[in-house]
Formats: C-alpha cells, sequence, structure tokens
C-alpha cells in the first residue's frame, strides 16, 4: 500500500522570502539536460540509497524522473540557521499514477541533532515521507543571506532491508519488583537496519532521568506494516544525509502501538541520543511516527508510549510521573547553555526547544500519559 502524503504540512520554522532560487513545475517531467547537476547514490544494504541532487544557485531544476524513493529533505552545508527567512517547497511524482501531487512546505529541522559545538552543526530539514515516487520538483527561496553553501536535494529509498543478522522481536518480559513489563520491542535486525551504514561504536550518558517525546513529522494514514520502511528511511537521513552517527532517536512507536529498537547499543542501556538538542544527555528519545498537530493519536500509539516510557523510567526506579531537572548544554536550546531546568519525567519535545513537536494533539496527552505509566510501575 502506498503512504499517502499529509494533506498539509507546518510551515517551516523559516518562513519569509527575498530572492529566489527557483526550481519550476511543468506539465510532465523532463529528462536532465547536460548543464544539470549530477545525482550522487549511496546505496546501502537491501537495496536502499540516497542520492544526492545539488541544487545550484541561479539554475532551474525542471520537474524530472528519478529514481524511486519514499523519503526526502534538503540540507546544506552552513549551519542550521542559514536559510533563515527563506522556506522550501516540494512537489512529488507518484510512481503507480503518474501523477503529481501538492507543493508540500519543509520544516526546518534544528531542533533535533547532536549537542556538538557551535559551528560544527550542518543544515536540514526535517524528512517528509511521500510514498513511492518517482519524479521530483522543488521550489527553494532563500532568506537574507542568499542560498547556504552546498544546497542538496536528498531522495531516500529505504529498499526491502538488511538481511536480518539477529533476534527480530525482543518478546514482553514481565514486571520485576518496581519495574514496568518490559513491552515487546522490535530489534533494529527486524526493521532492517544496515548496520554497516553507523557509527560501529556506542555512546552512553548516566542514567535516563526523562523521557522526550516526539512526533516524526511523516505521514500519519501509513499502513502499520510499512513503518519498517520509514524508520529506515528516517535512518537512512540521519546517517547518510546528516551526517549523525545513528539514527536520532532511541525508541518509535508506530501508530498500532508496536515499539521499535532506535539508536544502537542496547535497549536497556542509557544510550546518547540525537533528539532534543541540548538535552540528549541523561534522557531518551522517543518518537510517535508520523504528524499529531491536529490528528488525534490512536489509542493504541499512546498506550505504546506510556509501556516503552514506564519501562525506561522504571530501569532506574525514575516514576513516569515524577519530575527531574537536567541541565542545557546548548545556547540553541530553549534554555542558554548551563541552565538547569525541571522536566516532567514525561515531557514533549516543545518543553526543551520552540517547536511545535510532538504536535499539539499529542502533546495534550502527555499528561494521561504519564498516570497510564506510571500505574505500569506500580508493584
Amino acid at each position: 500500500m502506498r503512504l499517502s502524503l499529509p494533506v498539509s504540512f507546518p510551515a517551516a520554522a523559516v518562513a519569509g522570502c527575498t530572492a529566489a532560487l527557483l526550481l519550476q513545475p511543468a506539465a510532465t517531467a523532463s529528462s536532465a539536460g547536460p548543464a544539470d547537476p549530477a545525482p550522487h547514490r549511496r546505496a546501502s544494504a537491501g537495496g536502499g540509497s540516497v542520492t544526492s541532487l545539488p541544487l545550484l544557485t541561479g539554475s532551474g531544476l525542471a520537474p524530472r524522473t528519478t529514481r524511486p524513493f519514499e523519503l526526502l529533505g534538503v540540507g546544506w552545508d552552513g549551519p542550521p540557521e542559514a536559510l533563515a527567512g527563506g522556506t522550501v517547497r516540494v512537489r512529488t511524482r507518484d510512481a503507480a499514477t503518474g501523477r503529481w501531487g501538492d507543493w508540500h512546505e519543509l520544516e526546518a529541522d534544528a531542533e533535533d541533532g547532536p549537542d556538538v559545538p557551535a559551528g560544527t552543526r550542518h543544515g536540514a530539514t526535517a524528512p517528509l515521507w511521500t510514498g513511492r515516487s518517482d519524479g521530483i520538483a522543488v521550489e527553494v527561496r532563500p532568506g537574507p543571506a542568499g542560498p547556504p553553501p552546498g544546497l542538496r536535494l536528498e531522495l531516500v529509498d529505504p529498499g526491502a532491508g538488511a538481511p536480518a543478522a539477529g533476534t527480530r522481536t525482543l518478546p514482553v518480559a514481565p514486571a520485576d519488583g518496581r519495574h514496568a513489563p518490559r513491552p515487546g520491542i522490535v530489534t533494529r535486525a527486524g526493521w532492517g537496519a544496515d548496520e554497516s551504514l553507523r557509527d560501529p561504536t556506542f555512546e552512553y550518558t548516566g542514567p535516563v532521568r526523562v523521557v522526550f517525546v516526539h512526533h516524526t513529522a511523516t505521514a500519519t494514514d501509513y499502513a502499520c506494516s510499512d513503518a519498517p520502511r520509514v524508520i529506515r528511511g528516517i535512518y537512512q537521513y540521519h546517517v547518510q544525509s546528516n551526517g549523525w552517527r545513528d539514527i536520532g532517536y532511541n525508541f518509535l512507536v508506530d501508530r498500532c502501538g508496536t515499539v521499535y529498537e532506535g539508536r544502537a547499543g542496547g535497549v536497556d542501556q542509557p544510550v546518547h541520543g540525537a533528539h532534543t538538542l541540548g538535552f540528549n544527555t541523561d534522557s531518551s528519545g522517543i518518537a510517535a511516527i508520523g504528524t499529531y498537530l491536529g490528528d488525534a493519536p490512536p489509542r493504541p500509539l499512546l498506550d505504546g508510549l506510556a509501556a516503552i516510557s514506564a519501562w525506561k523510567l522504571g530501569l532506574t526506579s525514575r516514576p513516569a510521573d515524577g519530575r527531574t531537572q537536567l541541565t542545557s548544554a546548548s545556547d540553541a536550546s530553549r534554555f542558554p547553555k548551563g541552565t538547569v531546568v525541571d522536566f516532567d519525567a514525561i515531557s514533549g519535545h516543545r518543553d526543551a526547544f520552540k517547536t511545535e513537536c510532538p504536535g499539539g494533539a499529542l502533546f495534550a496527552e502527555l499528561p494521561p500519559l504519564r498516570t497510564a505509566a506510571a500505574h505500569l510501575q506500580s508493584p
């Protein structure tokens, strides 16, 4: 089943325009001409790939036929704020029907990522899940500073996934004393991660004290059987396009409530993620697959979020309905570096950064989710 595009997407945090680099749509896709930029393709196991297409300043890029892809984003070599005051819109062609879809504005992605020194982060938009597509058109309107260096379109084909090389699913484990039951977890082998893409080493933090709930800002009306493809797409985008050591999230949960292992290093370990800029230390990032700005999150999704949050916090006897403090590690977060911030044990991404994530509809469900998670922790 083809995953449909969202009806609408949130306006980019970099809304506005000045001088424009316009890649205008045409009635039909055209073949690349001699002046077109050459794509660069990086393959992964299971038939997946990421194709980079440079967006050259001052040159048009008419809609064209491409290799099949299912997720896309735009990146650049400058800092995340280099596109401030600008916008990026994309339009894709359905590989099954040949029809061009509506324009979608990409959301600037300044709030996710590793806590690295200022000046070393590269910019990118959040990834957009498109479903199986084979044509692309892009419109970029740079901000006052002009287009950032190395501006490029990233087209991700998640492929069929790497052959499983280990346990595909960790079964449900009963409660152990004060610990909540461990929900069933689809492992990285289960969703087909190509382990050769990521950094081979692992990073760990102190004990997990806060769970940050996110949404992936991808399509919501997907078939749950397609969730592994979405995760592989995000993984490839985070690693091959953004240059991160691994997928940013520690766990993901689909609309049917299935929990997936995210960043490698052990589901019961305090793996250092790249999900909440400034607060990646002593925390765990759990992403709801979908966009929940207005769409109500399904009950199975909420149950899955509560279950994995209760178990993860319970490993160190942290009450899911409690509060704790973390120290900001980045001035780019909601709080200046060094600020000690009081958080709910289960918080939303927007509690730590000026963002809509995890969407208003999901954020409103966090109070009862904390209660449900605390109940799971009860002896």
